[in-house]
This record gives structure tokens, sequence and C-alpha cells, in this order.
């Protein structure tokens, strides 16, 4: 009878979680697109609830909801449903509908997505051949198989974005990095604009006339090659000054974002999200020192961050104090924060890039892009928020994922976000230098 409960409990919950990708996936990604193709829908729909299934399950862990074997049970059904949408549903309709809209072979699409579907597992289980991530104690078929091979790819998309996120915050909140801009300014480069505009007008007027009349009057060769040499180099200015415009717009709208970026700042929130820009700029700072001493001496935590800092802080106060009983309740309060604003800023994300490259033709495309990658980034999360909870709650995770090398996954992480960082930090530093200042 509790078993039947608990299923009622993860049915109920799944369902809501299917509503909610729903409602997000048709009041959010199609607003403004038109979609007749339902299957789309539910595949993203389901993406989504299994995903939020599996941080349910966690914050079920650390709450001691649901008995051990139930909660064995739905992470077992939850990975095996996750890995058959991930590796074998979602790539099988990609491939379908992007040689669907390919004219020449959309007669043979089904047998050419077939082949495209065992080219794409032939790469997939090859992923794993250069990390030490291959586990031969366990079939093809094993969710170590699938979950290790998941877990590089999602991790990498994961370290990168966080190296990015980390840099870029600071960068996009300070207003240390705000250049002053005033309507002058802006008034000064668009009228530049504007005359740079009026001089292309007349020289291609200027080349229109010269054409006209080289053809309709008798020119001897000499005269006409000069025309026509004259006419080249016409052209040759007109491309440079077209050139010159497109950098002179694009300045001009750096110019207005800057200009509203220095108003935003001078608002409650933006003072408020200035010093945010501070905060994330010493966590950016001491990610980087942190990940670079994991990779030059090999270290992976074994307890958790949240443990360990009760720990430190009560020897150093030597005070009475229930670890074990505060790390359980901070941790549940830590891991639902890394769950939630997990969730919403993939959401955000995944919303912004399928407004920056969607069409009507390439939406169901798209959308199934999405769903594999927000659901190879939250199998991701999962193994590496594993490493945020108490030993006492890593047990069933590690049950259920298997013999996994998780301290290389960690590893990996550091490696890939000290990379993204550094990269972004020179990349941001040169735009930075580059960037329109006033004459």
């Amino acid at each position: 009878m509790d078993f039947l409960g608990d299923c009622v409990i993860m049915f109920v919950s799944q369902l809501l979680f299917f509503i909610g990708g729903w409602v997000f996936f048709m009041k959010k990604l199609f607003r403004d697109y038109e979609v007749h193709h339902s299957l789309v829908q539910l595949i993203f729909s389901i993406t989504f609830a299994l995903s939020c299934t599996m941080f349910e399950l966690i914050i079920f862990e650390i709450l001691g909801i649901l008995d051990t074997n139930s909660r064995y049970f739905h992470w077992k059904l939850g990975l095996y449903s996750m890995l058959f949408m991930l590796i074998v549903l979602l790539p099988f309709y990609m491939a379908y509908f992007l040689l669907s809209n390919l004219r020449f072979v959309q007669h043979q699409a089904i047998p050419l997505t077939a082949v495209a579907w065992l080219i794409f597992m032939y790469f997939f289980w090859k992923i794993g051949d250069p990390f030490p991530i291959l586990s031969p104690k366990h079939g093809i078929l094993s969710i170590e198989q699938g979950i290790s091979r998941i877990g590089v790819v999602g991790v990498t998309v994961m370290a990168f974005l966080s190296g990015f996120g980390a840099v870029n915050c600071p960068y996009t909140y300070m207003s240390y990095f705000m250049q002053p801009v005033t309507n002058s300014d802006i008034y000064s480069l668009e009228r530049k604009l504007m005359q740079t505009m009026d001089m292309i007008i007349g020289k291609k007027k200027r080349i229109a006339i010269a054409m006209k009349e080289s053809l309709q009057k008798n020119i001897n060769e000499q005269v006409s090659k000069g025309i026509w040499n004259m006419l080249k180099s016409l052209k040759q200015e007109v491309l440079a000054m077209e050139e010159l415009s497109r950098q002179l717009f694009l300045e001009a709208v750096d110019m207005h974002n800057m200009q509203e970026r220095n108003e935003y700042a001078k608002t409650f929130q933006g003072k408020y999200f200035n010093i945010m820009g501070y905060f994330f700029s010493i966590y950016c700072i001491w990610k980087i020192f942190i990940s670079t001493i994991n990779i030059i001496f090999d270290r992976v935590g074994r307890v958790d961050p949240v443990t360990r800092g009760i720990e430190i802080a009560v020897n150093y106060m030597g005070i009475n104090f229930d670890v074990k009983f505060w790390s359980q309740h901070i941790s549940f309060i830590l891991v639902g924060v890394i769950v939630v604003t997990s969730i919403r800023g993939l959401l955000i994300t995944l919303t912004k890039f399928f407004y920056a490259i969607s069409s009507t033709k390439s939406s169901n495309l798209i959308v199934l892009v999405l769903a594999q990658t927000m659901g190879m980034y939250f199998i991701s999360s999962v193994l590496l928020i594993r490493m945020n909870m108490p030993p006492e709650y890593r047990s069933i995770i590690t049950e259920v994922l298997g013999n996994l090398q998780f301290n290389f996954y960690h590893r990996w992480f550091d490696v890939i976000f000290l990379v993204s960082a550094l990269s972004s930090i020179g990349f941001l530093y040169l735009a930075h230098k580059q960037a329109p200042v006033k004459d």
C-alpha cells in the first residue's frame, strides 16, 4: 500500500511538471509561431517533467519523503526513461525533421533517418574512448554506459556556460565597466552616419548617370576605358563607405545600449545589481583560484561544502552544535536553491536562444535540440549536485547511477570552467577596449 501511495505522489508531481513544461512551451517558446506538430510539444514536456523529477527525488532523499525502495524504483524508472529520450527518441526525430526538410531526400526520409541514428549511436559510443569513464563490468544497455557519455557532453556545456556567466555577470552588472554616454555623443555619431549615407547615395547617383551616358552616347574606346576605370574606382569607394556605415550603425546601437545601462544603473534595482556584480566578481576570482588548485593538485572534495563549513565554524568557535542535523536542513535549502536557479536559468537561456535562431520552418527541429540539451544539462547537474550533499544522502544517487568515475566529472568541470572563464576574460577585455568612446 505504501508503494502504491508513493507511486501516486510521483505520478501527480510528474503530471504537474508535464503541465508546467507544456505551458512554458506554448506560452513562451511558441507564442509568436504556429505549431502543428503535437508530438514535438509532447516530447519537450516529457523531457522537462523527467528532468524536474530527478531534482525532486534528490530533495525527497534529503527530507526522507517516500520509502527507500520506492525512491530507488522511481530513480531507476526515471533514468531509464530519460536515457531512452536522449539516446533513442530525440536523436531519431531530430534526424527525421532535418532530413524531411530537404527536398531531394524527402521520399527516403525514414530509412535515411535510421541510418543517421546508427551513425549518431556510433559516435555517441566512441565519445567515451578518450575519457576514463568506460565500465567493462556493465552491459551495453546499462545505466552506467549511457549516463557516463551523456555526462561528458552535459558537464562540458555546464562548465562552459558557468565560466562565461561567472565573468559576464560582473561585467554586465557593475557600473565600473560602463562608459559615460551623453545625448551629444549619440547625436554626433548619428550625424556622421547620416553624412556617410548621403555620400553613398551621391556616389551611386554618379555611377548610375555615368553608366547611362556611356551607353547612350557614341564614345571612343579610350574615353570609354577611362569612364569604366572611374566607375570601378567609385564602386570601390562605395563598398568602403558602406562598410564604414555598418560600423557606425553598430557603434550607434552600442552607444544607445550603454546609455540605457547607465540610466538603469541609477535605479534602485540597478544599484542592487551593481552590488551583486562585486559579489560575483569575488566569486569568479575564488572559483578560478579553486579550479586551478584542484587541477594542479588533482583534488576533489570529499565532504560537502555545507558540512565542511559548519565543522570549521564549530571548531573555531568551540560551541556544542549538532552538525549532522543542521547540515541536513542547510543542504536541503542549498540544493533547493541550486535546483530552482538551474531550471530558471536554463529556461531563460533556451528562450533567448530559440528567439535568436528560430523560424516557422526550423522551429520543430530547434525545440528538439533544446529538449536534448535540457535533458543532458539536468543529468549532469545531478552528477555534480551529488558533491553538495552530505555523504549519507549520496548513497542512493551513487547506487542508481552505478560505478561512475564521479571525481573525473568534477575535474573535467574545473578544466572546462577555467578555460571558459579565462577565454571570456580575454574576449571581454578586448571588447571593452574596442568599445566606442567619446572623441
